[in-house]
């Protein structure tokens, strides 16, 4: 045995996993979602700083979400062609210079700006660590990681529990310039980690020529429908039409070059994977417009203050993070996703009977319920897309899983300004629920038509 490899199984795990890769990956990881959750606090006093009206402190919202959606899979793609240890330490690098250019921006469109870079430098670390448990199962023999899953799971879901508090803490402690220059230290963190633990190894053959026009083809076409899917109106009819136009584009290109960077034509052969894409889209466009619906109707429907809905909502993460943990090593996601449907199906459907006075066991209660299904559900779609996906396209497939969770963030979106246009009131919420409902039980089905396939219950 070499020096190497013994420093490397001295390093693994019982199940050969190297351990040491589990605090960069981790940690990259929850850069996304700290950042999309602090930010909640912030929007109000960031709107007193500047004079800007919540019509355009929502652009710090939307920008991350377009930037992550348009950067996952492009960025994944460049984890699968250079390897993810440069798209790791460039993407937490950037993070750290967007939370430095956000601390000190002298106008809200440079906030916005900073946060748009930002959605950018933190789309690299999920497809990288995706990629890394890829080569990592390939180099022990070993199956789906699923305590590892587990954990990025896990971390992404107390970030979101935690983030909010952390803001305001930070906030109390300096203005909400801090929650942008957090980021620096946190940066450098990763960087540190990323370079002492991350594998220097790189693709077999060497980097592949990257399709650039194609990339420039899909994010204009996917960028034209979230535009559009911030703000749906009539007056806006160009905007998916310049959508559909850039995509027809963007798959005759793929179709017809030898090196795309989405490769269509396996994608399109990947009905699973698909599915599991759709699933994605459905689930979280039911979870969105819960947590935002439910959050707002707490406040302006049933009169609560905002730190009492947010104590709220705590039950909602805890679930999460529960079910996560008691069944993140178990290898069956099958059961996990019907559980999951039927458990969004009842949370939807209770909201119908609520009002302005009703008790607040019964909010606890509720928020607990719908914990269960985000818990289950996200974890479930996680491993099937690392059983699914072309081992040689891992980045780019995971980026895609997090592009269409946003893609359902901004449908969520959407159907709030929709439903709550007068307001969050009671008769808006219900008004909501039907469609939430209808929405559950595609997911229902469709989890029942096209489940998993056997084998990929199996990995655990």
């Amino acid at each position: 045995m070499t020096r190497t490899a013994a420093r490397t199984r001295r390093r693994a795990g019982k199940d050969g996993f190297d351990r040491r890769l589990i605090a960069p990956m981790v940690l990259g990881s929850v850069l996304n979602p700290v950042n999309s959750s602090m930010l909640a606090v912030a929007l109000v006093p960031i709107g007193h700083a500047f004079g800007a009206p919540p019509s355009q402190t929502a652009w710090l919202v939307s920008g991350l979400y377009l930037a992550t959606a348009v950067g996952q899979p492009v960025i994944g793609r460049l984890v699968d062609a250079f390897g993810p240890r440069r798209l790791y330490l460039l993407g937490t690098a950037l993070a750290g210079l967007a939370g430095l250019l956000g601390a000190l921006a002298p106008n809200l469109w440079v906030l916005v700006a900073s946060r748009v870079v930002l959605g950018f430098g933190t789309s690299a670390a999920f497809p990288a660590s995706m990629s890394l448990l890829r080569s990592e199962s390939e180099r022990t023999g070993r199956g789906n990681p699923g305590g590892v899953l587990a954990a990025l799971s896990v971390s992404n879901q107390v970030v979101a529990v935690v983030g909010p508090a952390l803001g305001g803490l930070l906030i109390g402690a300096g203005g909400w310039q801090l929650i942008f220059g957090v980021n620096v230290p946190l940066s450098l963190m990763c960087l540190v980690l990323g370079a002492l633990r991350l594998p220097r190894a790189t693709p077999a053959g060497g980097a592949a020529p990257i399709d650039v026009p194609g990339m420039l083809w899909f994010a204009g076409s996917l960028t034209a429908f979230m535009f559009f899917l911030m703000r749906p109106a009539v007056a806006s009819w160009y905007l998916p039409v310049l959508g559909l136009a850039a995509g027809a584009v963007f798959v005759r290109r793929e179709l017809g070059t030898a090196r795309p960077f989405m490769d269509l034509r396996v994608l399109g052969g990947n009905i699973p994977l698909l599915a599991t894409y759709l699933r994605q889209c459905l689930a979280y466009t039911t979870s969105y417009a819960f947590f935002y619906g439910y959050s707002q109707w707490l406040q302006e429907g049933r009169g609560l203050s905002a730190s009492q809905a947010g104590l709220l909502l705590v039950p909602l993460s805890a679930t999460a993070i529960g079910v996560t943990v008691l069944t993140g090593r178990r290898g069956r996601i099958r059961g996990r996703l019907v559980a999951g449907a039927l458990l969004q199906c009842l949370g939807c459907a209770a909201l119908l009977p609520l009002h302005d006075d009703s008790p607040l066991w019964l909010l606890v209660v509720l928020s607990a319920v719908v914990g269960l299904p985000h818990g289950l559900i996200g974890l479930a779609n996680q491993n099937a897309l690392y059983a699914q996906a072309d081992p040689a396209r891992m980045g780019s497939s995971a980026g895609l899983l997090r592009t269409f969770m946003y893609v359902g963030a901004l449908f969520a979106t959407a159907a709030n300004a929709v439903f709550f246009r007068d307001g969050a009131t009671s008769s808006g919420l219900h008004a909501m629920a039907w469609p939430l409902i209808g929405v559950a039980a595609v997911f229902l089905v469709l989890c029942t038509v096209l489940p998993p396939r056997d084998d990929v219950d199996g990995l655990g």
